[in-house]
């Protein structure tokens, strides 16, 4: 199996409060102040058999997608853990290896939200603060608040869509935060605020444009103070707007795109690379880097409400996504709710990431493709049928494995993969 010596570093890591304590403490440049509160993590690689379920639900979803490569972490407390790279850099390059930073995508909005929890617990703001108190220019968004910004129940539209081929084409450009907002708001609302989940990047900008302007801080430096230095996440930040992470120090998992040829199908077998996308574009929507490690510790945090200012009532008023999705898949601050789960998902140029955790098992899975042609929704697919692979995982000798177990099936979402597929997928 393609699992290296990092896999025996995050078992330590992604441990139960004294182990996970002591690991960070060990790796991390700051105190280590916030802890998830899991179940501790028994340190073995899970059976070789869930590690082969495994491995060919990520083969099969990178396929799909035409990504060359892919990075997972699997942590499953009573079991075993298994992180691994897969595939290559690039169509016939490198090994890809688990220290490749990637981006985290839309695993950036919960960080939005843990900054304005943090931000609010020092008295520096509140949820119920309306917009248009921390932000120039915004008349007529009086009656959107911060955490309705944080929920994306704001009710402004999405800028991605429009934005998106510009990326592609000029993925080296920096982006003002306020001409990417202004995209969405042209585009009128979705709904009136708080009434309604309504995914929205441009919320996510919005928000990030408050908390700077009331912390004092720009947005990497917030990411830093109330995420990273308390979880000591060593790998994981919000990089400049003008750094080229094709050519960043740090080992980056490229990240590609596979343009549609004159005939109509993607040129599956010449993906565009597009790692050099300047952060600028995603900002504090989509805009943060880390790897497997750090990503896995960040979802158990979030899963736990282990970051200072988060409160029992963060995910206490769920959603629905959508009227024609599961009764089990709803949202609210900053993330989403699949069953027990809590996580993020979702598509930035280059990358389909996804990650969930469950707070009660600590069972976390968390995954990146390296080609962003794909639905976004193949990313949630993917973590979905790791999730119930991991789910089914026999217990180590001495533990017990949980007794509750996910509304959906693996082989359901195998399927969605396969239903999407943007690449042709092999025979057999």
């Amino acid at each position: 199996m393609p699992q290296d010596n990092r896999a025996r570093r995050t078992a330590s890591v992604i441990a139960g409060a004294v182990g996970i304590a002591l690991a960070l403490a060990a790796c991390s440049t700051g105190e280590v102040t916030a802890v998830p509160d899991v179940p501790e993590q028994v340190d073995s690689a899970l059976p070789g058999e869930t590690q082969q379920q495994l491995q060919a639900a990520v083969e099969r979803a990178m396929a799909a997608t035409g990504a060359t490569g892919a990075i997972v972490g699997v942590w499953a407390p009573w079991s075993g853990t298994w992180v691994a790279g897969l595939g290559t850099t690039a169509v016939g390059g490198e090994a890809v290896s688990t220290d490749m930073r990637f981006r985290i995508g839309n695993v950036t909005r919960a960080m939005t939200c843990d900054v304005l929890d943090g931000a609010a617990e020092r008295g520096l703001v509140s949820h119920d603060d309306s917009l248009t108190e921390w932000t120039t220019g915004m008349p007529g968004y009086e009656d959107v608040t911060l955490g309705q910004l944080c929920d994306s129940t704001s009710g402004i539209a999405s800028f991605g869509g429009v934005v998106s081929s510009r990326l592609r084409v000029t993925p080296e450009r920096v982006w003002s935060p306020k001409e990417l907002a202004s995209y969405g708001m042209g585009a009128g609302r979705t709904g009136a605020p708080g009434t309604a989940y309504s995914d929205s990047d441009t919320g996510y900008v919005l928000l990030g444009l408050a908390l700077e302007r009331a912390t004092g801080m720009d947005a990497a430096e917030m990411y830093e103070t109330y995420v990273t230095e308390p979880l000591g996440l060593d790998h994981t930040l919000l990089p400049a707007p003008t750094t080229d992470l094709a050519e960043a120090a740090a080992p980056m998992l490229p990240g590609y795109y596979s343009a549609p040829t004159p005939e109509g199908p993607l040129n599956c077998a010449e993906p565009t690379d597009i790692t050099s996308l300047s952060s600028s574009a995603g900002f504090t929507a989509s805009g943060v880097v880390s790897d497997i490690d750090d990503l896995g510790v960040y979802l158990q945090a979030l899963a736990t409400g282990a970051l200072p200012g988060t409160s029992d009532e963060r995910f206490a008023a769920p959603l629905p996504v959508a009227a024609d999705q599961p009764a089990w898949f709803t949202a609210d601050g900053g993330a989403y709710q699949a069953g027990s789960l809590i996580g993020q998902f979702g598509s930035v140029p280059g990358y389909l990431t996804a990650g969930f955790a469950d707070p009660e098992t600590g069972m976390t899975v968390a995954v990146v493709l390296n080609n962003s042609s794909a639905t976004a929704n193949m990313a949630s697919y993917l973590a979905w049928e790791l999730a119930a692979i991991t789910s089914k995982a026999p217990a180590a000798s001495g533990q017990t494995a949980p007794s509750a177990g996910l509304p959906w099936t693996a082989e359901q979402y195998a399927e969605a993969v396969t239903a999407n597929a943007v690449c042709p997928l092999p025979e057999g």
